[in-house]
């Protein structure tokens, strides 16, 4: 599990933007989605994994955790696939360029749809009412990767916790573009994974600053709990 370190210097930037420190602590549990990216054995499973997050597994206790307690007050769990398929070497040539043609042969035997390494970690409790949707890019929300938002918005969901690895590519490349699709953000302080602590807080922070809140799994938890239980006593 990564060391979470949050310079208060940090924390005093956003508050003095935002007038507090989490500006999502209100989140209103039934338009909230949880979005778990690229929990896939391609990067978690030794053997198996063409980029092994070390850290990975570690969070997916986590995860479980706050698939539970979204479910319990009335939100959604969407599980996003990456996928790299032969014909995203035409539609992502720029990336599979930039990275080469060996570790685009090994990225290809990796996340292939219906490889081994394409499958969600087995640790995972996904639930039958659960949505599992594939994307091509880093981002889950970027148009044309593809139809998270779409479904999100047809669920009425309007807030959306983003967990999973890598924390700095695809997690952060999608929970920028949920802000910037309009979704209220977080992402979770131990629920996601990175290569170091560097990255991971780094990640963070950036995020933090101009994108969304961040919070902790048992943060997360209790403000779901308490805002269930304010809209039940106002009923």
């Amino acid at each position: 599990m990564h060391k979470v370190s949050i310079p208060q210097s940090v924390v005093e930037r956003v508050i003095a933007h935002r007038g507090k420190e989490h500006v999502y602590e209100d989140i209103a549990p039934g338009k909230t989605a949880l979005v778990v990216v690229d929990m896939q054995n391609a990067f978690l499973m030794p053997g198996v994994a063409h980029v092994l997050v070390k850290d990975g597994a570690d969070i997916v206790p986590n995860i479980n955790r706050l698939a539970a307690a979204v479910r319990e007050t009335g939100g959604k769990v969407a599980w996003i696939k990456n996928a790299f398929d032969p014909e995203s070497l035409a539609i992502w040539s720029v990336f599979h360029g930039m990275t080469g043609p060996e570790r685009t042969q090994k990225r290809l035997a990796a996340m292939g749809t219906g490889t081994k390494g394409h499958e969600l970690w087995p640790g995972l409790e996904v639930m039958p009412d659960d949505m599992i949707v594939g994307k091509d890019r880093y981002s889950a929300f970027l148009p044309g990767s593809s139809r998270l938002a779409e479904i999100l918005r047809g669920h009425g969901i309007d807030t959306v916790i983003v967990t999973g690895t890598v924390t700095n590519v695809c997690c952060e490349s999608t929970a920028r573009d949920a802000m910037m699709s309009n979704f209220k953000t977080l992402m979770v302080t131990d629920a996601n994974a990175a290569h170091t602590d560097e990255e991971h807080n780094a990640s963070l922070i950036s995020f933090y600053l101009s994108f969304g809140d961040i919070a902790s799994t048992d943060q997360l938890i209790a403000w779901l709990k308490r805002n269930t239980n304010r809209r039940v006593a106002a009923e």
